[in-house]
């Protein structure tokens, strides 16, 4: 199967070395057995020579980036291939069913009861190297803390991170990270950023520690919960930072657009689309607000003085209205129509590898046309892609 994810489509531009851009960034959506999606957009960049030099994540966007920047860079889609299958395997005593599902791959009824296997068998036994059912249930736990505020102990996981993540090289300065977790204490929402902190595991569990499965990590005396119950993608922490040409792919596991539910299968599958979508035209409006401001302010000091220009805060607006280009590649994950309500916590194999092939085939597709990868023109400024699949049957 594994040779299926590295099929090749179409070769891809090798412009790693070509881009104009200060910042390559990587922005990675929370969506639990979704994540597989970004895997594969990130071995398609990786296989175009593109080297993203600044990874933000939530949820399992976090964890996907601490594993890309945590490995070496040769190793960097050998080390999310292996953390992908860990924890989709089937735990001991549940069938795979692998099988099946493989020779009649255009059976809908065969595909959907396999995904909802799978989330059955996620829910009542957890995922190796992932997350295992607490026993007793914390509805009649006589215990408080963990064991009586979460369903799943996390603790798998934390040594999964361990095994693959190399921290130092994380925490190293070649690639920035910044994932998200809300301060539970304060409903805040926190960034974990490598220019401001060393990282270890708990960041990372900390922006997937989603309520009430996972349990709230404990950092430095405060709580944190996933940063999806706030806001479920970091673009913003991107594009709010400093003045500088960027490139930013943002890989969406939810997507905000869909048909009316017709059951009420339908209905809690789009209110999870819905409620964990993007709100990328809403980030991007307001970039482009400030893009307009920056150039009027910078048509205001071209009109002053020379002396007034040389006045401390007047440099300091200059700065700030310093112009910048910002290109948006917007990739979301289409959801099949035999994809139900669980389709987030499918950690089946099959599941994990049709995701992961999706996302490869959408990038590769993608960097099919160079020029979306052009600076944008000088009165934009910032401009978006929106890269849509069709949605498979």
């Amino acid at each position: 199967m594994l040779n299926v994810m590295r099929e090749q489509i179409s070769p891809a531009p090798q412009r790693a070395n070509s881009l104009p851009y200060d910042v390559v960034a990587l922005v990675l959506q929370g969506g639990g057995a979704l994540g597989a999606y970004q895997a594969g957009v990130y071995e398609g960049l990786h296989e175009a020579g593109i080297r993203p030099n600044w990874l933000a994540g939530i949820s399992i966007g976090a964890l996907n980036a601490a594993i890309i920047v945590g490995s070496p860079e040769g190793e960097r889609v050998e080390r999310l291939r292996q953390f992908w299958e860990t924890i989709c395997a089937s735990p001991v005593g549940w069938p795979a069913g692998e099988g099946l599902a493989d020779a009649l791959p255009y059976a809908f009824d065969l595909r959907s009861l396999h995904n909802t296997f799978a989330a059955m068998r996620a829910l009542f036994q957890g995922q190796p190297g992932f997350f295992k059912p607490r026993f007793p249930s914390p509805l009649w736990s006589p215990f408080s803390g963990d064991a009586a505020t979460s369903f799943y102990d996390t603790a798998p996981l934390q040594r999964t991170l361990e095994q693959l993540v190399d921290f130092d090289r994380l925490n190293s300065g070649e690639v920035r990270v910044s994932v998200g977790a809300v301060n539970v204490r304060t409903g805040n929402l926190t960034y974990f950023d490598t220019t401001e902190r060393r990282l270890g595991p708990k960041h990372f569990m900390a922006s997937g520690a989603l309520p009430p499965g996972f349990p709230s990590i404990e950092i430095e005396g405060e709580h944190y919960w996933d940063g999806g119950v706030v806001w479920n993608t970091p673009l913003s922490r991107v594009l709010s930072s400093e003045p500088r040409d960027t490139l930013t792919f943002q890989v969406d596991l939810w997507s905000a657009r869909g048909r009316v539910p017709h059951d009420m299968m339908e209905v809690s599958s789009r209110q999870k689309d819905i409620q964990y979508s993007s709100r990328t035209r809403a980030i991007t409006d307001q970039a482009l607000r400030m893009q307009k401001m920056r150039q009027a302010l910078q048509r205001t000091i071209e009109r002053l003085p020379e002396s007034a220009k040389a006045d401390p805060e007047i440099r300091a607006i200059a700065e700030m209205a310093r112009h910048r280009s910002c290109n948006i590649i917007h990739l979301i994950y289409q959801s099949k129509v035999y994809e139900g309500q669980s389709k987030d916590y499918e950690f089946g194999l099959n599941a994990m590898r049709a995701h992961w092939q999706s996302g490869l085939e959408d990038i590769r597709r993608t960097l099919c046309d160079p020029r979306r990868l052009d600076l944008p023109a000088p009165e934009l400024g910032i401009i978006t892609h929106d890269i849509h699949r069709p949605i498979e049957l």
